[in-house]
């Protein structure tokens, strides 16, 4: 068969230039968000770990770099999203001042998702450690909305041991446990622990009921002299390590405890291990001084 031989058909298809789909925007070809807004949207929920930046998930910080929309808590370090292209939204919860209620926070993620937008819900350390994202995945799946939870560091483990103390050693602590000093309530308990040697507590956002919970330790049979460290503004440069006893905390007000060096975010630590490093560095390279009543060990500037 010669070409001329060749059917028509076949030979216009090889002539013919390639052209747009008629459902194709012409942006597409430019824009590659446009096409998958077209497509069913999707949230991320992210840990953005302890801290620094730099202490996120690699996958984490793919999951951002895509996204169209972040949607981020207030303790998230900026640098993280400052530089992204995507559009930015500030949900933060601080400390006695919530910018949106959690069921408006679930709405905006849904609203987003339904409108084809990828979204990166980032929340601070680990968002099913008391941060609050399992809510927020029931309410995307009870509205038929894709999600995908991205562990993060979790801040009660990853700030105490940027401030040297270890959750756990060998023939010190062997179990340790997490709880939050956030009350639902005001005059609600507190979940704590009886004393138990070896049990090392962890305390999230506990600042402003700090003397709250020491005294309902004391009452669970834990000795006044246990060692307690409140590491500040772990994996910042700002960091601070307080360290005290838990007869010293209890009954104290955030008034009084902010003039000792104590202020939110604050991870406290209560047990045997709180007084171990000595023989510890913190990133900045300083060795940490070992326990003492009320005392602060701040983290200076490296040195090259």
């Amino acid at each position: 068969m010669t070409p001329a031989d060749e059917p028509q058909t076949l030979a216009s298809e090889r002539r013919a230039p390639a052209r747009a789909s008629a459902h194709e925007s012409p942006a597409s070809a430019t824009d590659p968000t446009a096409s998958r807004r077209c497509e069913p949207g999707k949230v991320y929920l992210v840990g953005a770990g302890p801290g620094a930046a730099d202490l996120i998930t690699v996958r984490g910080m793919r999951l951002l770099e895509s996204a169209d929309v972040v949607v981020h808590d207030a303790l998230v370090d900026p640098e993280l999203y400052v530089h992204l292209a995507a559009e930015r939204i500030d949900v933060g919860k601080r400390s006695g001042d919530h910018t949106l209620p959690q069921d408006e926070i679930s709405e905006i993620l849904i609203r987003l998702a339904r409108a084809g937008r990828r979204v990166v819900r980032l929340k601070g350390g680990d968002p099913f450690v008391l941060g609050r994202g399992s809510e927020e995945a029931l309410a995307l799946c009870e509205a038929g909305v894709p999600c995908e939870v991205v562990p993060g560091v979790s801040s009660a483990l990853a700030v105490p041991a940027l401030g040297g103390i270890p959750v756990t050693h060998r023939g010190v602590a062997d179990a340790f446990c997490v709880v939050s000093g956030h009350p639902r309530d005001l005059d609600d308990a507190f979940t704590l622990p009886r004393h138990r040697a070896r049990l090392t507590v962890v305390v999230l956002m506990g600042v402003r009921t700090a003397g709250r919970w020491a005294g309902e330790l004391l009452a669970r049979g834990w000795p006044g002299d246990t060692p307690l460290a409140f590491v500040v503004w772990g994996g910042r440069p700002e960091q601070r390590v307080v360290r005290t006893a838990l007869g010293e905390v209890a009954g104290r007000s955030a008034e009084d405890l902010q003039s000792l060096g104590v202020a939110a975010p604050a991870v406290a630590v209560i047990g045997a291990v709180a007084a171990l490093s000595a023989a510890i560095r913190s990133p900045a390279g300083q060795a940490i001084p070992p326990a003492a009543p009320i005392t602060t060990s701040a983290a200076p500037e490296s040195k090259p």
